[in-house]
């Protein structure tokens, strides 16, 4: 996982991949599809805010290597292979990059030999700014060229390079050493793979992913917002096929894991926040707020409550404006009513 970049545009004291996406890190959005593809081990390539990043993600399974230099993409896989055994696959991914699916990585998997490289690439309406595919004519991928490096020509293919890979780690560790700065950029680029894999006759195989929303990193502030966007569309949508019914799709937010029962309902301006739950029939009303909490069946929520670390029983009435602060215990038939907070507390049945 390439995390190196310092992510100037931001203009954020926090390194880039630890700017929040739904309420988490965009380096964790990553981690966790990492964690779906049962990979053998993860190495994360840090540079700057580097004890930031780290201090972030604690996890002793985690492989750590520095590039000091950001010295380009291919100089940053280089840090991370004496790690590598060389009869792996390496899949390298980007940390900035947090709403690429686990669909998606296994088809470049699946469809990519173990002895050939594969590369994720999209067919862009506006391809400016990324590098282009270059193909043969039988379809094979000959060649990565950067837009400040192409040729009008290349600059017209609409094909462009995601920036994900796989590779066979023991050709790559020969391919990264072989890298020369002799692009515009004086970098040492990731993407001269490509050519280097042909001159070696092996195949690179380009595999096409229909989501240039999928695919996008984040740069910006601009970019982090439409990514947010993006993320909770596809939140909300999978609650509701799995039968909520939401008031107002793109007025709900969702960050963290949400376990919904049937007929649950959440009106316009919910947050849900960490692990939670609702059970069947629970009612949801306006501008309400529920982070790492569990409620029980048909229990309903009146307007402007917020709900931190509690658990809350069945047929139970909220609010409106009530807030359980953390670690309360509300059994079934409870009512709170306008204006209360609770703290630490245990309710009895009825009460």
């Amino acid at each position: 996982m390439l995390a190196a970049g310092r992510g100037t545009r931001m203009r954020s004291r926090l390194p880039k991949v630890l700017q929040l996406l739904a309420g988490k890190p965009l380096l964790g959005h990553v981690l966790d599809l990492s964690a779906t593809i049962d990979a053998n081990q993860t190495v994360i390539v840090y540079g700057h805010g580097g004890d930031a990043v780290q201090a972030a993600f604690t996890d002793p399974a985690l492989k750590w290597a520095e590039q000091a230099d950001q010295l380009g993409t291919g100089h940053a896989v280089q840090q991370a292979m004496p790690q590598i055994a060389d009869d792996h696959r390496v899949l390298i991914l980007c940390g900035d990059v947090p709403l690429l699916t686990t669909t998606t990585v296994e088809r470049l998997l699946d469809e990519t030999p173990a002895d050939a490289v594969g590369v994720l690439t999209v067919k862009a309406t506006d391809p400016a700014g990324y590098g282009r595919i270059v193909r043969d004519a039988t379809g094979n991928v000959t060649a990565i060229v950067e837009q400040k490096d192409a040729t009008p020509e290349q600059v017209a293919i609409d094909e462009i390079n995601s920036g994900v890979f796989v590779v066979p780690a023991a050709p790559l560790k020969q391919w990264l050493d072989q890298l020369k700065p002799q692009n515009a950029q004086g970098e040492y680029y990731l993407t001269d793979i490509v050519g280097l894999a042909g001159n070696d006759g092996i195949a690179v195989h380009g595999v096409i992913s229909g989501d240039m929303e999928e695919i996008s990193g984040i740069n910006d502030r601009v970019q982090l917002a439409e990514a947010e966007c993006a993320f909770q569309r596809r939140a909300v949508h999978a609650l509701m096929l799995d039968g909520v019914q939401v008031a107002a799709p793109h007025r709900v937010d969702i960050r963290g894991t949400v376990t919904c029962g049937q007929d649950v309902f959440l009106d316009v301006n919910t947050v849900l926040i960490g692990d939670v739950t609702l059970g069947d029939g629970v009612h949801v009303g306006p501008n309400c707020v529920i982070a790492d909490s569990e409620i029980g069946a048909e229990t309903e929520l009146f307007p402007n409550c917020v709900i931190e670390q509690s658990r809350i029983g069945a047929h139970c009435l909220i609010g409106p404006y009530a807030r359980l602060r953390p670690a309360n215990e509300l059994a079934d038939r409870t009512k709170v009513g306008n204006f209360v907070e609770l703290k630490k507390s245990q309710i009895g049945e009825g009460s």
